[in-house]
Formats: C-alpha cells, structure tokens, sequence
C-alpha cells in the first residue's frame, strides 16, 4: 500500500497537498471521528478537506497573515486539527500548546513566539488568555470552538469556530484565490509546525519543523510499519507534543488512516476499547496505570478467577514473546497458551482495548523491562521506540522479531546514529529540526554545521545486535563516591513496576550509597488499604501509614536484589528511602507537562529532605508549598519517615570490570 501512495505523489510538498491527495485517493473513506454526546460523529476525507478549507478562509476574512503564528489551545478534537492545516493553508504557524498549562506558562509561551490569533478549545482555556491579556500584546482575534458559557463575553475580539468556518463559506468568492495561491507557495522547506519542548531543564524552546521535517519522517516510518489507510488510531495524547503531531497529522496525512477522537480524557479508556485501534501509541505512564488497574482488580477476583489469572499468565510470561516473535514453540506449550488466551489474555485486551492491535509503540521514557514484557506476553506488538521533538519523533524503532525490552532497537529509516566519546547519543536525519525559534545559540550548541544533533541522552550500541542502548540522560548519569556507575532511571522503573508506586526519584551522584522519594498510587494503596481494614483520611495520612511503609520496603529490597544483579549497575541499591506527603505536580513545577521529573527543581526544592536521607535522621518536618487547580498558593505541613532497606551484597569494582 505505501508503494501505491507512493507513485506520483513526490511532488506532494506540504500537509495541504497530501490532503489535496487523500481526497483524490480515499475521498469515502473516514479521515476524523468524534465521540460527542455519546454518539461518534465521522468526517470522510472529502467531508474534512471541505471543513479545513472554510476555515482557513475564515482565517483570513480575520486578517491572517504569512509567517504569523496561531496558538492552538485543547484537547483532541477534529476541529483543532484541521485548524492545524488551515493555519498552513494561510502561510501561518500553528504553535499547539498543552491544554492543561498554566496561564504563566502559556504567557511564556505565546509572547515568546508573537501569537496574533488563537484557536482556544473551551471557557476555560479563554478565561487564561484574557488573564494574560495584559502580557501578551500580538493577539488580535480568539476564537473558541466550545460555545458552553461564552454567551456574554466581549466578542469584539472573540467569535466561536463555527461562525469563523461561516464567514468563510459566505465569503470564499473573496478569498479562493488568494487561498489558492498561499497554497501553491507552500514547499518542502516551508515551517509545517513549531512545538515547545517540556522544558525539562529550563524555560521550553519553540522547535521549528519543516513539511520536509514532517513528511519525509512520516513516510518512512509508515513504511517500517507497512500502515495504510485501513488503520485506525486513537487521538488522545496532549497536541503540544511531538508525537501526537507525527502520528494524528504527519503518518494520517502520509498514509491516509482514521484519526478517532476521545469524548474526553475521562472517557478515554471506554472510547479506547469501542474502537479498538490497529496502531497505538502510549507513553509508559499509560501502560503502568493500566496494568495497576488490571492487579487491583485481580486482587478483588474471586478465587478461581485470580488462580487462572495467575496460572495462564506465569505461561504467558514464558513462552508468550516467543510465539509473538514466530519463534518456535512446541505444540504442548502452543495449546496451553491457546488456553490462556481463551480465559485470561483474549478478554483481558478486550477489556484495556487492544483486541486488534497490529502495532503498538511506547516512548517519551523508558518503560520498565517488568511492564513491557507483561503486554508482550500477551500477545500485543508493543515496541520502544527513542525520539525527541528535535527529530520530527523518529531516531531508532524496533523491527517486529526483534524486540526486546532491554533496548530501543536500530537506528529509523534514513536516520544515522553515533555514539560521542563522552557516551552521549547523536543523530541526524531528513526529520532533523530546523532551528530554535529565536535561539540561535541552543540551536548552534544543539546541531552541528554537519547537521548531527546531540540529544543529551547516553546510550551505547550493542556490538552483537546493533541495537541501541539508553543509559539514561547523559547530565543525570554520573559517578557515585567509589567510582561506580549511577543511573538513577534504571532504578527507579524498576520501582514504577509495582502498582503501589506512582513516581519514584533515586538520588546517588557523588554519594557513597542511594537513597529514594516514593510517591506511592493513591488508587493502587487505597485499594490495598481499603482491603486491610486500614482507614485514612487522606493522601498524606495513608502515605505515612507503617504498614504502607512496610510494603515499599518490601518492594525496594526486591528491587535491589534485582540490580545487584548487574554488574555494572549494582551500586544503585536504594539503602534508605521515604514516602512524600504529596504528589509530584506539573503544577508545583517538579514535573513537565508530560510527565517527566524534574530532577533539578525537586532536589533544589526538597534539599531539606535529601539531607535527613543522608545524615540518619530517622524523620524530619518539612513545609512544602503547592498550587491549587484555581491557581491559589497553599502549604503542607508534615513530619516524614524515613527507613532502610535492606541491600544485597555487590561484587568488587575489579570483579565488576572483568
């Protein structure tokens, strides 16, 4: 099928163009679905062309202009991404940011890159604009695409979608030509998106990415995948990252498959299983929840349910990825996971949806080997892949038979990867990022004149298999008092395993041992508790309770008997530890909006706390400040403990070398 979509189409230089195409090839067949009010509404790709066409020329009866940039602001819906391609139709820049941010960061990031028009999803994301109103200058025009709540708001300045989509039409005898000629200006070198980073270790960098970017990626991991128009994906990921671009607009464009939007983030997991995706893509916290969901309900299952769940799954875990990779397996073992697939994995992939996943993908951090074996014994195609915005996603896949969850497999199509002398990954590709937007200096310190990027991850190949290896960031990676290796990501996945724990983040660097924050699943550990006969009344008092102590120390020392068991990694045992009285919180700044730890800010703002896991103090009272969902300041005030666990005996650094 990629051949087919392929032929006669190189001249195809933009999204608009492969729109343009998809109509010509797949006009009948579903571009977009919207789960609304319960019922799913369906766009062919005609029916889409027709709605992204009226709005773009709604865009400029609103004055848009080349190189003006449009903050789209909400969750995945059909009108956003077309409002996407419409702003491209125009000369413009579509700058999607995340829906759940913060109005100071959304200020940041509009003023930044000079925003004129906004595409804001709800009252709610409007009421944030007009509370930056005062900083943020270039705005001209917002439209919304919700009309609950707006009826009295000042719309000299504001209009829903829908009437903008209106105008259009009404005027589209206006505007054709001058649509049509924006259009036709469009070519491969033309900015197709700009996306921030999470801002991990500082304020986020607008990432420039080309149509050249974006296709050429699309079309080559579309064709390492053999996708096609009959694919179904779900859009639910946040449309400020990465990889929900190259997924719901660079792959769907390329190859032409269905875009099915979530009636909302609550409804995910329901509207997930009525569609049953064929390609699905999830980061790790995605797969971690569900598979704490799945033990908590296996620990209230009756008891013959919870002993075949137990029996057929102890036969998945052994021969389930042999059979998956066609490896061979006798016919004894063949039936017995038939078996298991008749009582346990068949309606287990129901009930979490992935009955007809062909190809599924985690990525964004590294999944514990523990997880990621558990749905591959299932038999789901769960692959790792290892990308970064400033690569369009794509840096290496994982072929299907050689998966393993140990590495990110070999280097993507068409892109090339090295290794620094300092172990640190490099990569350069035709997805490679054209620049930072007004930061000429992160882009030259980022890319070199030969166009090689340097990701701040290390990582090594392995010399036998040619695949890759991630270590984990190269500035978190360093050297623990005597000389040993500390890679705190390694430990603390191996942690996120179990479902009582949410988030864990291992200290070591420069230290003589390591020592843990634990944020323990407030579902997971309510659930267990709530079977113990063990009352709390909060997060903060279950989080102190001895008896859930007593069962992360359990988890910690058979982590810890699990790392003494590498060689080079057998340091990172975790020798004390203590349960937070608060979760992490994008809001509270200790984690990007996708989820990843903010190691620097969580060591700077809880120095008091790492201090007592190192001095021997046996708890210590702490006043943490937090931040409200209305945006209000607040403070928690706690008096943590803090324990030891139990480490295994390690082999001498010389032992360890050989």
């Amino acid at each position: 099928m990629a051949e087919a979509v392929t032929k006669g189409h190189e001249s195809a230089q933009s999204i608009p163009a492969l729109l343009a195409r998809n109509v010509a090839r797949f006009g009948g067949y579903p571009a977009y679905r919207e789960k609304e009010f319960g019922i799913w509404q369906s766009w062919t790709w005609a029916e889409t062309a027709d709605e992204i066409r009226a709005m773009a020329l709604g865009f400029l009866s609103l004055g848009v202009e080349r190189g003006d940039h449009i903050a789209i602001i909400g969750r995945n819906r059909p009108a956003h991404y077309w409002a996407i391609v419409a702003a491209q139709m125009c000369g413009a820049i579509p700058v999607s940011l995340y829906q759940d941010a913060a109005a100071d960061e959304m200020a940041y990031v509009m003023d930044h890159c000079g925003a004129r028009f906004v595409v804001a999803g709800d009252q709610e994301q409007v009421d944030k604009i007009l509370e930056i109103g005062d900083r943020i200058q270039d705005i001209t025009h917002v439209m919304y695409t919700d009309k609950r709540g707006m009826r009295k708001y000042d719309h000299s300045q504001m209009n829903a979608l829908e009437d903008v989509k209106a105008e259009g039409r009404a005027g589209h005898a206006r505007y054709d030509a001058e649509l049509d000629r924006r259009i036709a200006e469009l070519t491969y070198d033309t900015t197709c998106v700009m996306l921030y980073t999470s801002g991990t270790t500082g304020k986020p960098k607008g990432v420039v990415l080309s149509n050249r970017n974006i296709i050429e990626t699309a079309k080559a991991s579309s064709d390492f995948d053999h996708l096609d128009h009959n694919d179904e994906v779900l859009a639910y990921l946040p449309l400020a990252w990465v990889g929900d671009f190259i997924f719901s607009i660079g792959q769907a464009y390329w190859t032409g498959f269905t875009v099915n939007c979530p009636e909302s983030p609550e409804t995910m997991m329901t509207d997930l299983r009525e569609i049953g995706p064929t390609y699905f893509f999830a980061p790790p916290r995605v797969f971690e929840n569900q598979l704490t969901t799945v033990m908590i309900r296996m620990e209230d299952a009756g008891r013959v349910k919870k002993w075949l769940f137990d029996h057929y799954m102890e036969v998945a875990r052994k021969i389930g990825p042999d059979i998956l990779d066609g490896k061979p397996v006798s016919f004894g073992k063949r039936l017995s996971y038939a078996l298991g697939n008749l009582f346990v994995y068949g309606p287990l992939k129901n009930t979490l949806g992935y009955s007809r996943i062909r190809v599924g993908y985690t990525a964004g951090e590294a999944i514990g080997p523990e997880i990621f074996s558990f749905y591959r014994s299932l038999g789901i195609n769960l692959k790792q892949l290892y990308g970064q915005t400033e690569a369009s996603v794509f840096i290496t896949q994982q072929p299907d038979g050689e998966v393993r969850a140990d590495t990110v497999g070999v280097p993507s199509p068409g892109v090339e990867v090295r290794i620094g002398e300092n172990g640190e990954v490099y990569y350069r590709s035709p997805g490679t990022f054209v620049a930072y937007y007004k930061n000429a200096e992160s882009t030259a310190s980022t890319k070199d004149p030969e166009g090689w990027v340097a990701t701040g991850d290390a990582g090594f190949f392995e010399p036998d298999t040619g695949h890759l290896r991630i270590i984990d960031r190269a500035k978190d990676v360093g050297k623990m008092s005597d000389g040993r290796m500390f890679a705190p990501k390694y430990v603390e996945n191996k942690l996120k395993f179990y479902p009582a724990i949410l988030e864990s983040v291992v200290f070591g660097a420069g230290r003589d041992r390591c020592t843990a924050f634990i944020n323990i699943d407030l579902a997971a550990v309510g659930n267990w508790a709530e079977r113990n006969n063990i009352s709390y009344a909060s997060y903060q008092e279950l989080a102190g309770h001895p008896r859930v102590y007593e069962m992360i120390r359990e988890h910690i020392e058979e982590v810890n008997e699990s790392v003494a068991q590498d060689p080079i990694l057998s340091g990172c045992q975790v020798h004390r530890f203590l349960i937070l009285h608060k979760e992490l919180d994008a809001d509270d700044g200790e984690l990007t909006r996708t989820r990843k730890v903010r190691r620097n800010i969580i060591a700077e703002k809880f120095a008091d706390l790492i201090g007592a896991l190192y001095d021997g103090s046996s708890d210590i009272y702490t006043e943490t400040e937090v931040t409200y969902e209305d945006g209000r300041k607040g403070a928690i005030k706690a008096t943590l403990r803090i324990e030891d666990a139990k480490v295994m005996p390690i082999k001498p650094m010389a032992e360890a070398a050989e």
